[in-house]
């Protein structure tokens, strides 16, 4: 038995996630995720090595699912267990990254519980970063993140967690003002099954987000400039939507639950761009600090105010 116990702790932060490059894959490569690391909500848990699996204070309903991260995360480190600690919790299901996040953060608290290395690839191992490499590019360093995606012909089972291809951190004065309308975005199955729809069709769609990219989002990341940066992503973000629009999981550009939220937004003139993140129904409207308030009380629904998060995710060790 273990008479000495290392707690070491990692918090990490949310993900917006504002589309693909190419699902069409007629460029050579496919999907090559968008997005960037804010710095509310966070996930936050703790580990002590053990000589079995347990997980404490769980939100209600996450039990399960917590456990199963760390028995995962036991398994592939080859370690004997852990006890983890669930201190905060991204929610789930809203398309702030909380799969990438929590799995990530409980691998490297169970890591360095046990003394040992989590490396980049243990994730996909986890069942994360099958197609977008955001979320582990967020909780590595923050930040603009994009990813370098997969070759097309690689299939699933042999695809790695995807690169990070550019990274830019953002001005501390930006804000996302972040709404939450009640409802969930498709996952798991319903998720597989959308993206094996729409994945190999529409090469012009993929060409207009390409040609946005270059245009608006990589000129405005680079140089801070926030009218650039936002209608190019709030675009990336609605041609994305138009591969997804009819299917069963979105019947338009949007969720239903996000629809109204990001049309109100986009007619915010402090709004710089507005979009849905992910599957959603979370939206964001990016403007600054100084009408960042005045943003959200314009939405009536759950919102926040975060700031763009380039560091990424904190580890520390415990006494």
């Amino acid at each position: 038995m273990r008479t000495t116990r290392t707690r070491a702790r990692v918090e990490t932060p949310a993900r917006l996630h504002f589309g693909f490059l190419d699902l069409s894959g007629e460029s050579g490569r496919i999907y090559g995720g968008i997005g960037v690391g804010i710095d509310e909500p966070r996930a936050v848990v703790e580990a002590e090595a053990s000589d079995e699996v347990e997980v404490v204070n769980a939100p209600d309903g996450t039990d399960t699912y917590f456990e199963h991260l760390v028995r995962e995360a036991v398994e592939v480190l080859d370690v004997q267990g852990a006890r983890v600690d669930v201190i905060d919790a991204l929610p789930r299901h809203v398309g702030l990254g909380s799969g990438t996040q929590h799995a990530s953060a409980v691998l490297e608290a169970v890591a360095r519980a046990n003394a040992a290395d989590a490396k980049h690839e243990h994730v996909r191992a986890l069942g994360r970063g099958d197609r977008s490499g955001v979320g582990r590019g967020v909780f590595e360093n923050g930040g603009f993140v994009v990813d370098a995606g997969h070759p097309a012909e690689t299939p699933s089972e042999e695809r790695s967690v995807p690169s990070v291809a550019v990274r830019h951190e953002l001005p501390a004065d930006w804000r996302f003002v972040v709404a939450v309308p009640d409802g969930k975005g498709a996952h798991g199955e319903d998720e597989e099954r959308s993206m094996e729809r729409v994945v190999g069709a529409d090469g012009d769609t993929a060409d207009a987000v390409r040609e946005e990219f270059v245009a608006r989002v990589l000129p405005g990341a680079s140089s801070g400039d926030i009218t650039a940066f936002g209608a190019g992503v709030e675009e990336v973000d609605r041609l994305n939507g138009v591969w997804y629009a009819g299917s069963e999981e979105q019947e338009g550009v949007y969720n239903d639950a996000s629809a109204g939220v990001v049309e109100s937004l986009r007619g915010n003139e402090k709004v710089a761009g507005a979009g849905q993140s992910s599957w959603g129904p979370a939206v964001y409207a990016l403007t600054t600090v100084a009408h960042a308030d005045e943003v959200a009380e314009t939405v009536d629904v759950r919102t926040f105010v975060a700031s763009p998060d380039n560091t990424g995710a904190r580890l520390s060790l415990l006494p």
